[in-house]
């Protein structure tokens, strides 16, 4: 790299750490008690098979948080109180705060550290979990900061990462072009006269959905970070792959599906439904992508390259499926007040802004939902009988968002249900 590209690229940070001293963000929000009382058990597991279906469940790992902001490292020991929790995060002001919860509520488990992302190194451990939300498109080198997380990723370990998606976004690039032109800062009385003027635009413009339903334009700092962040770029499908690629990183799955597969919603149903079935899952991550259009963040679990101990993705298409143990997950309800005829209940997961993505279920597919306990295998929850029609249901579940699986004991059952087919 160039000195000229280094002066600009630090420039760059300096920008952005400036603006996170003025404008903290998300806005310092005591909310820890309200949040303990979300984080069960039942919570904490369906977490943990999301991020690894082929591990036994466990509450004692290492996590950092990497560009932690002012709550989300104590959200993190707060859900996961036996496990190590480090947050990083290059504002003097978003640590502080975070250092205010730590001591109000003994979050003992919590260690902070001023450093950017970047730099991760410097922490000179590696971590069984890696948390990176919202952060990596506000970096002057994304692919670095990347890199930097990659390396103090363990082997075997699991990384979260989420980046602005550009199509969904397109209203608040033109109002951030729009405030550039018109040399908008970021002082609170500009800010204010911002929101104010916002309240003007045509009803029809690009922006107003967001207007109307995203939570970051209800107060300054999120109105601030949104149309006025100096630093801000967005990721379709195809250059996430790619960004994650040259990163060492390998795409595990999204953290909420459905929206991205054309075997639900809306899409399922229209004549394309064939060619896209054709197509690689990564094209039709992509085609789904374009057919929303409305998506603003795209939010994965991935992996190292190197790190063969995950799944590329649950298989239904041998038999080790039989000894999944499904788990439902938190937020999904069974609608049953005027569901389509024939249908027992819909399916909902509650996370999901797409109206299509509902899933209606027979009354026998409600039974095999009812018997769903966190315990039991697929094989048992059916009985041993009636397994094609199971295996098309329990795929769907997964599909939809409904349940996640734990597959660490599939091979044992399986050795146990056919004793010649060996260790293998």
């Amino acid at each position: 790299m160039t000195k000229d590209a280094m002066a600009a690229e630090a420039a760059i940070s300096a920008r952005v750490g400036e603006f996170y001293e003025r404008h903290p963000y998300p806005p310092p929000k005591d909310d820890l008690a309200e949040y303990r009382r979300m984080w069960d058990e039942r919570r904490r597991r369906a977490e943990s098979f999301l991020f690894w279906p082929g591990e036994s469940y466990r509450e004692d790992r290492s996590i950092l948080v990497a560009g932690c902001g002012t709550v989300q490292a104590a959200h993190y020991a707060v859900r996961w109180p036996r496990a190590r929790v480090v947050g990083i995060d290059a504002s003097e002001a978003g640590i502080e705060f975070t250092q205010q919860l730590k001591h109000k509520h003994g979050l003992k488990n919590l260690e902070l550290r001023r450093l950017v992302v970047e730099r991760a190194v410097e922490l000179q451990e590696r971590f069984d979990h890696v948390v990176c939300t919202g952060v990596l498109h506000h970096l002057p080198d994304p692919d670095a900061g990347l890199c930097a997380l990659r390396e103090v990723l363990e082997v075997g370990g699991a990384m979260h990462v989420m980046v602005y998606a550009p199509y969904g976004r397109t209203g608040v690039y033109i109002i951030q072009d729009y405030c550039r032109r018109l040399g908008i800062g970021a002082t609170p009385s500009e800010i204010r006269e911002l929101a104010t003027t916002l309240q003007s635009l045509p009803a029809d413009h690009p922006i107003a959905p967001l207007l109307r339903s995203s939570r970051d334009f209800s107060n300054e700092a999120g109105l601030a970070d949104a149309l006025l962040h100096p630093n801000d770029r967005a990721y379709s499908v195809p250059q996430l792959m790619d960004f994650l690629a040259r990163g060492g990183l390998r795409f595990g799955r999204w953290i909420r599906q459905a929206p991205y597969l054309a075997s639900c919603g809306a899409i399922a149903t229209t004549p394309h439904a064939r060619i896209l079935a054709r197509m690689s899952q990564a094209e039709q991550y992509a085609a789904l992508e374009l057919f929303r259009g409305t998506m603003v963040r795209h939010s994965a679990v991935v992996y190292r390259t190197d790190d063969r101990a995950h799944p590329e993705r649950i298989d239904f298409s041998g038999e080790e499926w039989r000894g999944h143990i499904p788990i439902r997950l938190p937020d999904t309800i069974a609608v049953r007040d005027r569901v389509p005829e024939g249908a027992a209940a819909v399916l909902i997961n509650r996370n999901h802004t797409y109206t299509d993505l509902y899933l209606p279920i027979t009354p026998r597919q409600d039974q095999l939902l009812a018997a769903i306990d966190g315990k039991r295998t697929v094989g048992e929850i059916c009985a041993n009988k009636d397994f094609e029609p199971a295996r098309t249901f329990f795929e769907q579940l997964w599909f939809w968002d409904q349940i996640v699986f734990d597959t660490s004991f599939d091979r044992l059952i399986l050795r146990q249900a056919h004793p010649s087919t060996g260790s293998g």
